[in-house]
């Protein structure tokens, strides 16, 4: 009775809009029925932090643009892959938004690091400004990997979160380098942002004691973003079902990428068609109150998710996952060997123990947010950023 209420009265779905089909929905790794559990989906899809053009924000750099209507939409997609991995973090994967409730303070907190304006962690200002240094100026369109690359530099300031960020080049996974990675039990970056275990010292407004102890612990929470090129000028069939599959998996962070001209974040899919959160909906910024409290409504779709055919899906994309655990990982390698293994499914990326010779080893050598893959790796994903945008 409380979802119907919530589903008819507060968020005013429209059934109609969904297909009434028996094939399952497969939303961020966790499976629905559209005919016994539509209201589970629907308040699935309006938990998720929807990320969308905005205008009337502070002027990017203090002389920059106020919106990013036009431009900012894999920025925003980049955002909301993020945002998943930050809600898994400190929130849990069933985690779910209701209109009018009250929510934990780490929502806000997670809520607060997108918000636009310099000093958030993931905001527009941040992203794009540390984009400079990949090479793109402000209010210049990005492909998947330059977003992915970009979201990686500025995790590094994230303290709070504490995450190890992964971004899988040439296809290829290397469960070594990952372990080491997320294994390294290196300290704080500087002392500054590393006080003692007792105190009660926010950084940046977030707790510190939490991502203090996370650091000290044996494995950090990994984001493996995989960008992809599945085809020439259109995806590859062969890799249709593979990336279904992706959909499914507990870890799932959904994929960035889109059609020509339109970039979206796809957090599911059924039958033959994604499911998706689009950015094209200038909306007006939003800024906390002096309490400290943000209006969160507009950060949260309350309509029927997009859906699009899997065949017009531009070939050019970036696969997310979320890595809690060093389990949670070793549990994703063996799906991963698995799905090799299936019949008509192709394999997207490829997953080796370790590194083959020819490869550097970036997550090593880029331990600081100034250090740049763009001086070891090539772009190749990059001629495609033109296709993101309208």
């Amino acid at each position: 009775l409380f979802l119907a209420t919530l589903t008819y009265d507060t968020l005013r779905f429209e059934y109609e809009d969904f297909p009434e089909t028996k094939e399952p929905v497969w939303i961020l790794g966790q499976k629905y029925s559209v005919f016994t559990e539509k209201e589970e989906i629907l308040l699935d899809v309006t938990s998720r932090l929807w990320f969308t053009y905005r205008k009337n924000f502070p002027a990017i750099g203090g002389t920059g643009p106020t919106s990013d209507t036009g431009w900012g939409c894999m920025l925003r997609c980049g955002q909301m892959i993020f945002a998943q991995a930050l809600v898994c973090r400190h929130l849990g994967r069933d985690w779910r938004w209701i209109k009018g409730k009250r929510q934990m303070d780490n929502y806000f907190n997670v809520l607060n690091a997108f918000i636009d304006k310099k000093d958030s962690y993931y905001s527009i200002h941040q992203i794009a400004q540390m984009g400079v240094g990949e090479g793109k100026s402000i209010g210049q369109w990005y492909g998947p990997n330059t977003v992915a690359q970009v979201l990686k530099k500025l995790a590094t300031f994230d303290t709070w979160s504490s995450l190890a960020v992964h971004i899988a080049m040439d296809n290829t996974v290397v469960m070594e380098e990952i372990r080491r990675l997320c294994q390294s039990n290196f300290p704080c970056a500087g002392a500054a942002a590393c006080p003692a275990v007792e105190s009660e010292v926010l950084y940046n407004g977030y707790p510190e004691e939490a991502g203090l102890r996370d650091r000290l612990s044996l494995w950090k929470p990994l984001v493996l973003l995989i960008p992809l090129r599945l085809g020439l000028t259109e995806i590859n069939e062969a890799y249709i079902e593979t990336l279904k599959h992706c959909f499914m998996m507990p870890q799932s962070l959904g994929v960035i990428g889109g059609k020509p001209n339109s970039a979206h974040y796809f957090i599911g899919y059924v039958g033959e068609e994604l499911i998706y959160l689009d950015p094209h909906t200038t909306q007006p910024a939003v800024e906390p109150s002096e309490s400290g409290c943000i209006p969160d409504e507009s950060f949260h779709c309350q309509h029927p998710p997009c859906r699009m055919s899997i065949a017009e899906l531009d070939p050019s994309i970036a696969v997310g996952f979320f890595c809690n655990t060093e389990e949670d990982f070793n549990d994703w390698c063996q799906q991963i060997k698995k799905l090799a293994l299936v019949r008509g499914a192709l394999p997207m990326f490829e997953l080796v123990e370790r590194q083959p010779s020819h490869f550097s080893n970036p997550d090593v050598l880029n331990l600081t947010p100034d250090s740049s893959d763009a001086d070891r790796l090539e772009r190749f994903f990059d001629s495609e950023d033109e296709d993101f945008e309208i």
